[in-house]
């Protein structure tokens, strides 16, 4: 029979509202559809299949001469019936002797036209069943199917419908809410709010015409607000729409409701994730039971409820709210957060092995173990969260030792001795000494990075007692390392030297890690007493080990360590060479953060000393802004005294005053004074600079520059020559501190009286050669080359050195 067709060859209701967004998706199917026979559009509930079928269908009317038809099947719930649902549409009818199914392919047979399935999924069998045979029996038929899971019919091709995009999602959230507030506009008070409230409800157009309609007595932050109770908020859609579109939980529990019991499991279950999953890690959480995680994986991907991307998965937040409450009604919540919490404890501690600890590891290994705990981030916090909450105190000291490394290199020693300090508040009963001692020691290496050195000593003698009782060498490495170096950084040079050297003996049998790191410290040390050739050396063979342990993360610092000394010995050529070797390779990953910023620092001061003032702004502009990023305060002192160097190169020497009091202040705040050769370069500095602009002028300067606010100080280095930092803070005048030492200044004034040393010894009741000690440490800090300069530098800085 002659299907009846219409005048204007469609079925196409008239829309009632505009078509926001999916410009780029509508063009693609339908310059997809004359060329396919079978397009099924595939995505949650909610996503917008049915919409954009219908505007896609409305586009390609001329395309098909037969004309276009909608099938809708929503309220068809009998398979048998898939046919004569299509009969209806077309105005077939049945005839004596043959199926419905056989009429409608009969009558299509000679026919082009362009059929619409609309809601395939609870008849997803029936469906697949009828297109294959209209395909078959119709060679110019073409289909358009819209289902929450494909038809798995042979020349299928599957169009997933993506979450509307940022911009779009916006769009049309604030058209929909202007319809039941004309007064409602995009404006910059609401429009990232509007942002973030279209990311929390995942681009589902569904979830966005709901909350835009709560705009009639709602403001938008308060939808934003209560997006945790999504379900009891979004539930008033319009009255026309089909039940299951009426309400945001509606539309999950049509899709809920057609999946079978193990994937009903297993899609509760996968609500403990944050941030996705790996089948492995599936497998594992959710597999109580006996479940087929794998295939049951599988089918929830296939029905859009589960989101592959690129060997991981995830749930849109919306479907992770439902399965929460399915989780929790099905007591069991605690179950699985438990195996969850398991897992992730024993996968970070696996990867700091591989990324930190392992000698034998592969760089690219190193790498991967680093890239992975960036993935599985959202997890481990959500882990530590559990730990937290259930007073798991051994599994969550576990957990942030394990992930010290990973924030270390990022720069985040925030949140590390955060969850640090978190942990430790909960009941200590039961911590294992193994797992208490590597703990402390980690959390002092973190505060040590904050510069609390006062908490970072104590955690590590804790540490280092524990380690020892527990015949844990490698574990006393570590402890007495960072107690070394607390002691380098607050001058107790002797001190540090003696452990440092201890631990290198002592690694050089199995631990090559801890023997590198001693390595490395004890030519820092070399640097700060002048000995250069010692402290090249020194960077040499810790570089050495760490490339033989292909672990070049910290082969970059040992690299920037060589550039230090370069430049110490007045070459910055080759301490350029060193810094971009070093550089490159904190290139390999964007989180390399901290090794960075300081080789970023380094081709800055080598760039000015080379008269390149814009390259050195450049890169001593990015290390300043990511080290300001770590809170690490010692280190934001450093770039400030180059930038305060660089200011004075391009003849702004109020600025440069002002950045130097900013730097002191941060080092203050830091509790680390200056070192011999930066208290001796900041001196030259300021000398200059006093020759120009007076005592009292540089006194006034430096005291503006220790008040500014910290973010005020960066923000003022940061701007280019010529920038002021606005209305400085009120300060009374101060005088900036000297590098040298009472007994120094005392010399000092006695060379400019022109006393010999031993003129001097007497004078003061010590030796001679202590005397002569004193003239050459002078020399050194100030920088200067002979007596007559300290007795010319005496005389012109003596009043603001008197004591």
């Amino acid at each position: 029979m002659t299907p009846r067709l219409e005048p204007d060859r469609h079925n196409l209701p008239a829309e009632t509202t505009r078509f926001v967004g999916r410009e780029r998706d509508t063009a693609e199917l339908a310059a997809l559809l004359p060329a396919e026979r079978l397009v099924t559009l595939t995505g949650v509930g909610g996503i917008g299949k049915t919409r954009l079928a219908r505007q896609v269908a409305a586009g390609t009317l001329g395309a098909f001469e037969d004309g276009v038809w909608l099938v809708p099947l929503a309220d068809v719930h009998d398979p048998a019936l898939v046919p004569q649902a299509v009969a209806a549409v077309l105005g077939v009818a049945e005839e004596p002797g043959r199926s419905q199914a056989g009429t409608v392919v009969a009558a299509l047979a000679p026919r082009r036209p362009l059929l619409v399935l609309d809601n395939c999924e609870h008849l997803v069998d029936a469906c697949a069943a009828f297109a294959e045979r209209l395909l078959t029996g119709c060679p110019r038929l073409h289909l358009l199917a819209t289902s929450r899971e494909p038809l798995r019919v042979p020349g299928e091709v599957v169009w997933r419908v993506p979450p509307l995009e940022g911009g779009a999602a916006v769009r049309l959230f604030a058209d929909r809410a202007a319809a039941v507030r004309p007064d409602f506009g995009l404006t910059e008070r609401n429009a990232a709010v509007v942002a973030r409230l279209a990311r929390a409800l995942d681009g589902m157009p569904l979830a966005l015409e709901l909350a835009a309609a709560r705009v009639a007595f709602l403001t938008v932050e308060q939808i934003t607000e209560r997006l945790d109770e999504r379900f009891r908020l979004l539930v008033r859609g319009s009255r026309t729409a089909a039940r299951r579109q009426r309400t945001l939980r509606a539309t999950v529990d049509w899709s809920h409701d057609l999946l079978d019991a193990d994937e009903r499991a297993v899609l509760r279950r996968l609500s403990v994730f944050a941030g996705g999953w790996t089948l492995e890690a599936a497998e594992r959480v959710c597999g109580a039971g006996g479940v087929d995680v794998l295939h049951v994986l599988g089918e929830l991907t296939a029905k859009s409820l589960v989101v592959a991307e690129h060997g991981r998965y995830r749930l849109l937040e919306t479907i992770r709210h439902y399965a929460a409450e399915r989780l929790a009604d099905a007591g069991e919540a605690d179950a699985v957060a438990e195996r969850h919490r398991v897992h992730f404890v024993e996968l970070a501690e696996r990867l700091e092995w591989t990324g930190w600890r392992d000698p034998a590891a592969t760089w690219e290994e190193r790498l991967a173990a680093f890239r992975e705990v960036r993935a599985e981030l959202d997890n481990l916090r959500a882990a530590l969260d559990a730990c937290l909450r259930h007073d798991a105190t051994e599994a969550g000291l576990r957990l942030c030792t394990a992930t010290r490394w990973y924030w270390m290199i990022r720069g985040g020693f925030r949140e590390s001795r955060q969850g640090f300090e978190r942990c430790f508040a909960l009941p200590r009963g039961g911590v294992p000494p193994a797992v208490r001692a590597a703990a402390r020691t980690a959390y002092g290496q973190a505060v040590y990075e904050h510069d609390e050195l006062d908490l970072a000593a104590s955690c590590a003698r804790e540490g280092l007692r524990l380690h020892r009782e527990l015949g844990d060498r490698q574990g006393v490495h570590a402890a007495a390392g960072l107690l070394a170096r607390v002691d380098l950084r607050r001058g107790r040079i002797d001190d540090a030297e003696r452990a440092l050297a201890e631990i290198r003996e002592s690694a050089r049998a199995d631990d090559p890690f801890n023997e590198a790191l001693a390595l490395t410290s004890l030519a820092a040390l070399a640097v700060r007493r002048g000995r250069l050739r010692s402290a090249a050396r020194l960077y040499e063979e810790s570089l050495a080990l760490y490339r033989r342990m292909e672990h070049y993360g910290m082969a970059a610092n040992a690299l920037a360590g060589l550039g230090v000394t370069a430049h110490a010995e007045g070459d910055p050529a080759r301490a350029l060479r060193h810094y971009r070797a070093a550089h490159e390779i904190t290139t390999r990953l964007d989180d390399f953060r901290s090794q960075r910023a300081r080789c970023l620092a380094g081709i800055g001061a080598a760039a000015l000393d080379l008269d390149d003032p814009p390259a050195a702004r450049r890169h001593l502009s990015e290390s300043l802004e990511l080290t300001a990023r770590t809170g690490q305060r010692l280190g934001v002192a450093r770039i400030l005294e180059l930038f305060a160097a660089l200011a004075a190169h391009e003849g702004d020497p109020a600025r440069a005053v002002r950045i130097a009091g900013a730097a002191d202040a941060f080092r203050e705040a830091a509790g680390v004074p200056a070192s011999p050769g930066s208290g001796a370069r900041r001196e030259a500095l300021l000398e200059r600079i006093r020759a120009d602009l007076g005592g009292p002028a540089v006194e006034q300067l430096w005291s503006e520059g220790r008040a500014l606010p910290p973010d005020r100080a960066i923000a003022h280095a940061l701007e280019p020559p010529g920038g002021t930092a606005g209305d400085a803070p009120p300060a009374a005048p101060r005088r900036p501190p000297s590098t040298l030492t009472p007994r120094e200044r005392e010399v000092a004034q006695l060379i400019s009286r022109g006393l010999t040393n031993r003129a001097i010894a007497e004078e003061l009741y010590i030796s001679p050669g202590t005397a002569g000690r004193h003239v050459a440490n002078i020399l050194t800090k100030l920088g200067l080359r002979s007596r007559a300069q300290i007795a010319a530098w005496w005389t012109q800085n003596s009043g603001s050195y008197r004591e």
